[in-house]
């Protein structure tokens, strides 16, 4: 059997190394730089190597990629982090004002003047309920962690 460094990971042992940074921010350890960057090179890691370079320098470093997929879950629901999809939501929400405001501004940019901003008819409404819905989600996994 190969060397467990040489092991590939699943999403569930990047997730469980993700969840380990996380920890490791709200105790102080790690600053929010260093989260976001080893964060981007947890969900690229490969191997068992990979992760365990991320965490070597952190408490309890070899234990956290072993961590379970719903041992990994508590540290989501405590923090209110929203769940996956919903986090594609918003990325889909955000690419979607991007788009209709560049729209907007070329078109102005053409005609020489600011046009009627019509942009805020896509961007408020489903703003808000995405807003509301993400509100909810929270309120609920807060809920269903106490």
């Amino acid at each position: 059997m190969a060397d467990r460094r040489e092991v590939r990971v699943s999403d569930a042992d990047r997730e469980a190394a993700v969840a380990h940074l996380l920890a490791a921010v709200d105790e102080g350890r790690l600053s929010l730089d260093e989260y976001n960057d080893r964060m981007s090179r947890a969900y690229t890691s490969v191997t068992f190597a990979d992760l365990d370079n991320l965490l070597v320098d952190l408490p309890d470093a070899q234990a956290a990629p072993t961590v379970t997929a719903t041992q990994t879950r508590a540290p989501a629901v405590a923090t209110g982090a929203l769940p996956r999809w919903l986090r594609v939501v918003w990325i889909a929400w955000v690419a979607k004002v991007a788009l209709n405001l560049v729209i907007w501004v070329l078109l102005s940019v053409t005609e020489g003047e600011l046009l009627y901003f019509w942009p805020m008819w896509v961007i408020i409404p489903p703003g808000l309920a995405l807003l509301a819905v993400s509100y909810a989600v929270t309120a609920s996994r807060k809920s269903v962690g106490s």
